[in-house]
């Protein structure tokens, strides 16, 4: 190429595109959108002097040669937005493009003009000029649009009269024809196509509910898959998404861990489901005492019949016992006396698993191993993997297997379980997993879940990251649900599950589980350890509580717009206060939510009025979506009580003027 070519090149694109969103580290790693979901795109977009801009998003799938263009609209201060929907699963590029629009500066400084009395003849020499160039131009567009500017041109060319030109040109449908087919004068492109990984409805919003089938049986009896086919309606009762289950697999039995932890087993005692592999087989195999294939294949379309999908629980460690020691050595970390390192994160040990090695004479083998186990388990019938501990892995194995399994099948949902540093969480989102545990769990106070939320839902990690609210685990029994009681089992559930887009709560908190471990976050005769049996429908349960907030979820489209969350001012540290809205089905949504379990809590609070363009003493409809009554609020100031005891929150429906009720 030529320097005077170079130079031409680089003098033809003038307009400027920085600070877009979203661009994960550069391009290197996708955004991700729900299938139904739109995609926003900003950017700031300019040029030199005083031309109108005009700007696009294009976009098309990974495989596809052909873009898609959605016109942007400017914002302000030289931001622009710009909205897609794709129509399926998959992998996407976009990028933005933008040029001088000729006309519309034209049609700009011709009205000015105008207005001020000044002679115009030539500018409507120009203005025809400009019709004529986009009537013969060789650009692509529509046929349609070809023939409007060509009748257009006729039109303009024919009339004799200045003052009728004029009117045609400023006219609107005018004004309109010509964005649509003018000249692109200096059509500048963004230097990346940028990724978006599309997934579906599930991966962005769901609720979990995790039990262990291994204690579904009656009376003491170790639990089988049809056992918890019998626990389906109940499930989908309450209002649940996603039935998860901890490993299926066989149990190993050397070092087997007997009740609370303890380090000898008795020969009844179950283990940890965590101890993956014994003679039976490993990954690929299910425990005997739950059943067969067949089992479990009636279990997946049972549960389908219910409207719930399976999440199973991929946890890469084995026991002493899986076969894979024997059969691929290399697989594993050995001691210089020749043992096997067993697990452990001092001072704690796991004697009862070791860990697998991804590198040396183990890579490739252990990668395509283990993402054979995820597609077996697919082929199975099971979209949901649960990852456990996945920030022990490399970033690299995951950003590969993750990519493999979701090539073949799009639906695939990866949730991490990584209750680790921040950065290492969003480097785990941005390779790939589809949600992501978070600190929720330790997050009470009022400031705190502000500042957390506020970061989740508006910094850069809202393009990649959708954290899954769980309120307890088998292996987390908080502090805060120790000492509160039924009141504060109903506020971590509220804040769980209207907070976030998906949330989960383990199987024992509907009934308000919480014995734990003296001075420990962790369950006194913990079911990771020995079978257990449970009354769900023991006194004080909250589950009439889950049935309406699942219920809310599913027909409160503002439940889903993640991202719209907002916080209020109430005057009252003990009261959390926020609203999530979807104003295209006209659903604006307000939460009070007490955050002390032992005391009532007053305050006084604002309602945003200012989001309808209400002044400050209007008055604005009212639903109770609790109890479903109509009222009316006057003014911008109100009041409210939440008693630990009645119903420690408060939701509500504001309903602006106009607005259907």
């Amino acid at each position: 190429m030529s320097s005077e070519q170079q130079l031409r090149e680089l003098a033809a694109n003038r307009i400027v595109f920085e600070g877009i969103g979203p661009e994960i580290d550069g391009g290197r790693f996708p955004a991700k959108v729900a299938i139904n979901e739109v995609f926003v795109v900003e950017a700031d977009i300019f040029g030199d002097g005083h031309d109108v801009i005009a700007a696009a998003l294009v976009w098309r799938a990974a495989s596809a040669s052909e873009w898609t263009e959605e016109p942007m609209r400017f914002h302000e201060n030289d931001r622009w937005i710009g909205h897609a929907r794709f129509p399926a699963m998959g992998s996407y590029e976009f990028s933005l493009i933008a040029w001088r629009d000729l006309f519309a500066t034209w049609r700009k400084d011709t009205s000015k003009k105008v207005a001020a009395g000044q002679t115009v003849s030539l500018e409507i020499i120009e203005g025809v000029e400009l019709v004529e160039m986009a009537a013969s131009h060789a650009d692509p567009i529509d046929a349609e649009t070809a023939g409007s500017l060509k009748r257009l041109h006729k039109k303009l060319a024919t009339s004799k009269d200045a003052q009728d030109q004029l009117a045609m040109l400023m006219a609107e449908e005018t004004f309109t024809l010509m964005a649509r087919g003018g000249v692109r004068t200096n059509l500048s492109r963004y230097e990346r196509d940028l990724p978006v990984e599309v997934d579906s409805e599930l991966a962005a919003f769901g609720a979990w509910y995790e039990l262990m089938p291994r204690s579904q049986g009656p009376d003491g009896r170790h639990g089988t898959f049809d056992d918890v086919i019998q626990r389906l309606p109940y499930v989908r009762d309450l209002g649940f998404d996603i039935l998860y289950f901890t490993p299926i697999h066989p149990i190993g039995r050397t070092n087997r861990k007997g009740p609370n932890n303890t380090l000898v087993a008795g020969p009844e005692d179950p283990g940890s489901p965590y101890a993956i592999g014994s003679q039976e087989g490993g990954h690929d195999a299910i425990h005997p005492e739950l059943g067969s294939f067949e089992d479990f294949a009636r279990l997946v379309s049972a549960a389908r019949e219910h409207g719930l999908e399976i999440a199973l629980d991929f946890a890469i460690q084995c026991a002493p016992d899986h076969p894979w020691i024997k059969e691929h050595p290399e697989w594993f970390d050995w001691r210089p006396d020749g043992t096997i390192k067993f697990a452990e994160n001092p001072p704690k040990k796991y004697e009862d698993i070791v860990n697998v090695h991804f590198y040396r004479d183990a890579l490739p083998s252990i990668w395509y191993a283990l993402r054979d186990i995820v597609l077996f388990w697919v082929d199975k019938g099971v979209k949901v993997f649960r990852v456990d501990n996945p920030h022990t892995k490399p970033f690299p194995f995951w950003e590969w297997m993750i990519g493999e399994v979701r090539a073949k099948h799009p639906d695939t949902i990866f949730l991490a379980e990584a209750f680790t540093r921040p950065k290492v969480m969003k480097r785990l989102a941005k390779v790939g997993f589809n949600q992501s545990y978070s600190y929720f769990t330790w997050r009470n106070e009022k400031q705190e879940l502000i500042e957390y939320l506020t970061e989740l839902t508006q910094e850069e990690c809202r393009h990649y990251m959708r954290p899954n609210f769980f309120p307890n685990t088998p292996d987390i029994n908080p502090f805060f649900l120790q000492g509160s009681g039924r009141p504060g089992f109903r506020i971590r559930l509220v804040l769980a599950a209207t907070l976030a887009g998906s949330y989960g709560i383990y199987n024992g908190f509907e009934i308000c589980d919480a014995a734990p471990v003296p001075g420990k976050e962790e369950y006194l005769n913990s079911e990771k350890y020995q079978l257990r049996q449970w009354d769900m429908d023991a006194p004080g349960n909250i589950k009439d509580d889950i049935r309406l907030i699942n219920g809310l979820r599913r027909t409160r489209p503002a439940l889903k717009a993640f991202s719209s969350l907002r916080f209020h001012n109430a005057w009252n540290d003990k009261v959390l206060y926020y609203a999530k809205s979807d104003p295209a089905h006209d659903d604006y949504l307000l939460f009070h939510v007490l955050l002390d379990p032992h005391h009532a809590q007053e305050c006084e609070f604002e309602v945003p009025l200012w989001e309808f363009g209400l002044p400050d003493d209007a008055s604005i409809e009212v639903q109770d979506l609790i109890h479903g009554n109509h009222f009316t609020w006057h003014g911008k100031t109100q009041s409210l009580t939440l008693e630990p005891q009645d119903r420690p929150y408060a939701i509500w429906r504001l309903i602006p003027p106009g607005a259907p009720r």
